[in-house]
């Protein structure tokens, strides 16, 4: 008999002025210790209502892990692509490497970005992005459940990106008072962010409301574990991200993640000397659309 998943940790993360100016507010997603949230280190939600067309974002680097990026609303400009609502990048910043993230119109955008963990072994692996656009993305209609997969296998469906780590993305809409249950891997670290309305999460039947997050306990073994949910009178539309931990220490200043405050400077060092490269400008078998 397959074990039943249950909310462990409850907790509603508030906005707050971002670093993109006026109309920009974020909200820090991932309130828990890193040694709870592994593989993940951090979530921003970020909403901006833009009034202007001076441009906002630009490059910045990062190393030693893995952006990874769901757009929900508006546009993004990313070098050559523009990324629209339903559309997914997976960066891998590797050993180092410069990003750019450019809105220069008005509008509203809300964007999820989460740094994700690399494992050690490949903590200075080759900068590679990919991008799965929204017309692509393996997507589930049934019993009044659409659920979007944009990393990993989940619920019979299979995203195409290649991942370092094994992860889980999927967007989820039920409509009011829509029950499923999904298989999940029990050792995999998994949370759930509820966008819109509400939902029922796990054995135990705790209820998750809007702008809420859930963490699900943690099992010792790696078989399949069950996920059950039920949305609200008003329907639920959320997103499950699951990923299996790498239990190996790290050290995080700015933009980068490394295994010792060495690796630190040295990274430092290499971008004011110019030594990292734009992700727009490697090779193209490092930049894969699906």
């Amino acid at each position: 008999m397959k074990t039943q998943r249950k909310l462990a940790t409850i907790y509603k993360p508030l906005a707050q002025p971002g670093f993109l100016g006026r109309g920009h507010m974020a909200t820090p997603v991932i309130q828990v210790p890193f040694e709870e949230s592994d593989p993940f280190i951090l979530l921003m939600d970020d909403v901006l209502n833009k009034e202007d067309e001076e441009p906002a974002g630009g490059p910045h680097p990062h190393a030693g892990f893995e952006t990874v990026t769901l757009i929900l609303e508006g546009i993004l400009k990313d070098g050559k692509h523009i990324m629209k609502a339903g559309d997914f990048q997976l960066m891998t910043a590797g050993k180092g490497v410069v990003h750019s993230e450019t809105i220069d119109k008005p509008g509203h955008m809300r964007i999820l970005q989460l740094w994700l963990n690399l494992p050690k072994k490949d903590r200075n692996a080759t900068p590679r992005v990919q991008y799965l656009f929204s017309e692509h993305v393996p997507v589930l209609n049934e019993n009044g459940m659409q659920l979007r997969l944009y990393s990993g296998n989940f619920a019979g469906l299979h995203a195409p990106l290649e991942n370092h780590v094994p992860l889980i993305v999927a967007e989820i809409k039920l409509e009011p008072g829509v029950t499923t249950a999904q298989l999940l891997p029990g050792n995999f670290n998994a949370f759930l962010y509820v966008l819109e309305g509400k939902v029922q999460a796990g054995h135990n039947g705790s209820t998750l409301q809007k702008g809420q997050v859930g963490w699900l306990d943690v099992l010792e073994e790696d078989d399949e574990s069950v996920l059950s949910l039920q949305a609200g009178d008003s329907g639920a539309h959320f997103v499950l991200y699951a990923a299996l931990p790498q239990k190996e220490p790290i050290i995080s200043h700015g933009p980068f993640i490394a295994d010792n405050l060495e690796d630190i400077q040295r990274l430092y060092r290499e971008f004011r000397q110019g030594k990292m490269p734009h992700i727009h400008t490697v090779p193209e078998e490092q930049q894969l659309v699906w």
